[in-house]
């Protein structure tokens, strides 16, 4: 199997869609990126192209086309959607309590992205607290906890098995609106946590900077991804195993010759 086969049509080059639909081939089988020299220069071609950074694309899509999930809408006009945004937001509101407090974990911290497991671990025991809740970190497929990646929490609700993805983030209330990217989801099958057709929830917390060291902590917010759109930026990359390789060093320093590998 190989990225792409034939020669990308008007309707590829333009359709969102299809480049979701490659990547999820790509994912159930990695020979799929190893393309031919004909392949790669296609591909290349249409990086080129002004239109080369996809926009708009639903992150709905994006999980069922890479994970095979669906991403349920929260309907809050639903009277059993609306009880569990109420118990999910009465955990919300306990977490930020919590952080606020004067001996809350979170100030002991300098940089507020040392903050953010904080906040991970008192919504996952905040959710706990309520009767037929049951949350915890994320399984892999192969039912390995993995803490790194979307999402960082798993919520089960017990009588009905309805499942909610949460994953909590921090930002600087001036900053709410920002274009710069704070939402990162990479799709890799080995390490993939989107298991079950569920609920996505961000769980934004809005914070205020550091005053007298102390962080403080002034609102949230809950976001449902269902309605949620992405952008996928081309980016070429490589790492230090990838360039220091025999065949592309052409020149070695006499210390490096004695301490490589």
């Amino acid at each position: 199997m190989q990225i792409m086969k034939t020669p990308l049509s008007p309707q590829m080059r333009f359709s969102p869609m299809l480049l979701i639909l490659s990547l999820s081939g790509a994912l159930a089988c990695p020979s799929a990126l190893h393309a031919q020299d004909s392949d790669v220069d296609e591909l290349i071609q249409w990086l080129l192209e002004d239109d080369r950074d996809l926009a708009g694309v639903p992150f709905s899509a994006v999980v069922k086309a890479t994970a095979g999930k669906k991403i349920i809408p929260l309907e809050p006009a639903k009277t059993t959607d609306r009880e569990l945004l109420k118990k999910i937001e009465q955990a919300v509101g306990a977490t930020m309590a919590l952080m606020n407090e004067p001996d809350g974990p979170a100030h002991k911290q300098r940089r507020i992205n040392e903050v953010s497991a904080h906040f991970e671990k008192a919504l996952r025991n905040a959710l706990n607290e309520i009767p037929g809740f049951e949350c915890d970190y994320p399984k892999t497929a192969s039912g390995r906890i993995q803490r790194s990646g979307y999402p960082d929490l798993r919520l089960v609700v017990e009588s009905t098995g309805r499942v909610v993805y949460l994953d909590p983030k921090l930002f600087n209330q001036s900053g709410r609106t920002s274009s710069f990217r704070t939402f990162y989801f990479t799709p890799k099958k080995e390490t993939n946590k989107i298991l079950d057709d569920a609920h996505h929830l961000i769980v934004g917390f809005a914070h205020d900077g550091k005053h007298d060291g102390l962080w403080k902590f002034v609102g949230w917010e809950i976001v449902d991804l269902s309605r949620f759109k992405v952008r996928l930026k081309a980016e070429f990359q490589g790492s230090n195993r990838d360039l220091y390789q025999e065949e592309t060093v052409v020149g070695t320093s006499e210390s490096a010759k004695k301490n490589g590998p």
